[in-house]
């Protein structure tokens, strides 16, 4: 929030989001998509819950954590709002086997972050003991970079049969990660994983609808892309953030 009140800082979110509506609006006029289709999850990781709050005011309504600790904190302090209570949250970082248990029990949306058929089998098998369903999605690694997690696509082809019959887990679509600071490698990387995507569903029969990609320096391009989910923080939150 730095140095605003809550009043200005809420000003803030309200006008930036009208800013990014307007990109993500025009960037789907461009690749002839209906932008209606394109939904927004405010990463929240970098703020705390007034903060959140003050951002639903301004009509966000779905938020992302990467951190199952922060996750559980953010949903219990929201408990306080009853204005809140529509709020959805997502699961968007990496997952630890070890923390599944808590992701589950605070009952997210979605799960952005399955990047591995160990993972997938791990959640199914504790969704199942809790009597959940768990909806989530695949992350590909699509540029290939070694420091990013997730299925390379030809591990994906061969694994993805496999991961439709777990139980417990609904493959809604994917998720990827597009490497930093590099404009030509995110659009390359987003249409690779719209791509794959259409091919998957059309030899598997399944719609694989939700496409998650799309960050603050390039959500533009995903759009232009087929994503159909931006995940947004610093654009959403920081004032400092300047949008190009």
């Amino acid at each position: 929030m730095s140095d605003m009140t809550s009043e200005e800082y809420g000003g803030f979110l309200q006008k930036r989001r009208g800013e990014i509506l307007e990109r993500v609006e025009a960037a789907a006029r461009r690749a002839g998509r209906d932008s209606s289709k394109i939904s927004m999850i405010a990463v929240s990781k970098t703020v705390d819950i007034s903060e959140v709050v003050l951002a639903h005011a301004a009509g966000y309504q779905a938020f992302g954590e990467n951190r199952p600790q922060e996750l559980k904190r953010k949903i219990d302090g929201l408990a306080a709002y009853p204005e809140m209570s529509d709020v959805r949250f997502d699961m968007i970082g990496n997952l630890q086997t070890n923390k599944i248990n808590q992701v589950l029990d605070c009952d997210v949306t979605l799960v952005h972050s399955i990047s591995s058929s160990h993972l997938a089998q791990a959640v199914s098998k504790r969704a199942v003991a809790r009597g959940k369903h768990t909806h989530a999605l695949l992350e590909v690694n699509v540029s290939g970079e070694a420091s990013k997690s997730g299925f390379a696509p030809a591990e994906l082809r061969k694994a993805i049969g496999g991961l439709l019959e777990l139980p417990g887990l609904s493959i809604e679509g994917f998720m990827t990660m597009a490497p930093a600071g590099d404009m030509v490698a995110a659009r390359r990387t987003f249409s690779g994983l719209r791509e794959l995507r259409d091919e998957l569903a059309s030899s598997h029969g399944m719609p694989f609808k939700i496409l998650s990609c799309g960050m603050s320096d390039d959500f533009e391009i995903a759009v232009e892309e087929g994503a159909t989910l931006l995940r947004l923080g610093r654009v959403v939150f920081d004032p400092a953030y300047a949008l190009h």
